[in-house]
């Protein structure tokens, strides 16, 4: 596998190290773990985390001015990434944001019950419970995730609006609620108690309109812009609408006469200066440079989340790994051989085209040792 390096995008010594948060929408990035380079982290192994190299990466992202989204599908939650590992997380990205003065949201889930077995609405309730009461006391903005347990239990909408009733009740301050495909997480089919796409919009926008005071917005995670257009005209006045969609962010948040959304993305963790550099841009009304920051970076997202698109936590932590955030490509779960070098190899030509690696040499060098760990000679 041979490739010219090209010559640094123009653009590339324009993006921001630092930025402060941007004014006209709210953004989160959804954050990676490190695992740890010297324990074990193979499949079905409790996950070993490098703390001090993912705390640096969430410090990373809050100095330019994004949000971070913690202990959620981009930090391999329930995919390598166990409960008392996200306790911990959560834990420790609450103290880092307070001391950092960075926005913070966590995800709440059910991932401490035995996936094995299904569980009563009862016994769902408590564990989402359990996990609200964490990160609340951490001090985060809550996101209540889409749960694999409820999915394979629930009956139908009814089941959801008594689960996310209570749950919506007991929260202390808006929550957002996430909606994640089936592409994502093939456990998910059929949330929100049906299959249909039309009648699960129905359900939870009938549950936003019921507990409209409860909720700050529902990130959405389906890859279909025109629905979650749709989506998004069809929320109570005030609720956000957290674009998901890393194949269609920058039209979404850029967005039309009739608004725009917001958003909590997995591809801003390897896109944080461009979406620092094009958010500066949209708020001084400069819709010129947003695109020309942003759209070139969609052939990078679009191979990153490529199908089997729950593998995207792959090409994310190698991109960490080649812009210098983390020594080893290396991942909870042992998730770094979910992708095949031709897909890996082809990201790092991508990356490279997009301005995504800072110091190309340096990618260039981690991704000849990444082929031949894998076989490739150089």
């Amino acid at each position: 596998m041979r490739y010219a390096l090209p010559a640094p995008p123009p653009l590339l010594s324009s993006l921001p190290d630092t930025a402060p948060q941007a004014r006209s929408r709210t953004v989160f990035a959804a954050a990676h773990v490190v695992a740890h380079p010297h324990r074990p982290n193979g499949p079905g192994l409790p996950a070993a985390v490098d703390w001090d190299a993912t705390l640096a990466f969430r410090h990373h992202l809050w100095s330019l001015g994004l949000g971070v989204a913690d202990a959620m599908d981009t930090a391999q939650r329930g995919m390598g990434l166990d409960w008392a590992a996200t306790r911990e997380l959560i834990e420790r990205s609450g103290a880092a944001a307070r001391g950092a003065g960075g926005r913070l949201a966590c995800g709440v889930g059910t991932d401490q019950l035995d996936p094995d077995r299904l569980h009563s609405l009862k016994e769902i309730i408590a564990a989402y419970e359990e996990q609200l009461e964490v990160v609340e006391q951490a001090g985060a903005q809550v996101v209540l995730m889409a749960g694999r347990a409820l999915a394979a239990t629930a009956d139908g909408p009814d089941d959801y609006a008594e689960v996310y009733g209570r749950l919506l009740t007991q929260a202390t301050h808006p929550v957002i609620i996430h909606w994640l495909g089936d592409m994502f997480d093939p456990a998910l089919a059929g949330y929100w108690g049906s299959r249909d796409l039309d009648a699960a919009t129905a359900t939870v926008v009938e549950l936003i309109r019921e507990h409209r005071d409860k909720v700050d917005g529902i990130k959405v995670s389906l890859l279909d812009a025109g629905r979650e257009i749709a989506l998004r005209r069809a929320l109570p006045a005030g609720v956000r609408l957290y674009t998901g969609d890393d194949f269609h962010y920058p039209e979404l948040i850029l967005g039309d006469e009739q608004g725009f959304s917001h958003a909590l993305l997995g591809v801003f963790d390897p896109l944080a200066r461009h979406a620092a550099a094009a958010l500066a841009a949209l708020d001084r009304g400069d819709v010129e440079t947003y695109r020309a920051v942003l759209e070139p970076t969609l052939p990078l997202a679009r191979h990153v989340f490529a199908a089997p698109t729950r593998h995207y936590k792959t090409g994310v932590v190698l991109l960490a790994h080649l812009a210098g955030h983390q020594d080893r490509f290396t991942m909870v779960g042992g998730a770094q051989d979910h992708r095949d070098a031709n897909h890996l190899s082809q990201l790092f030509v991508l990356a490279a085209e997009a301005g995504v690696l800072p110091d190309l040499e340096l990618a260039a060098a981690r991704m000849r040792h990444v082929l031949a760990e894998r076989g490739f000679e150089q």
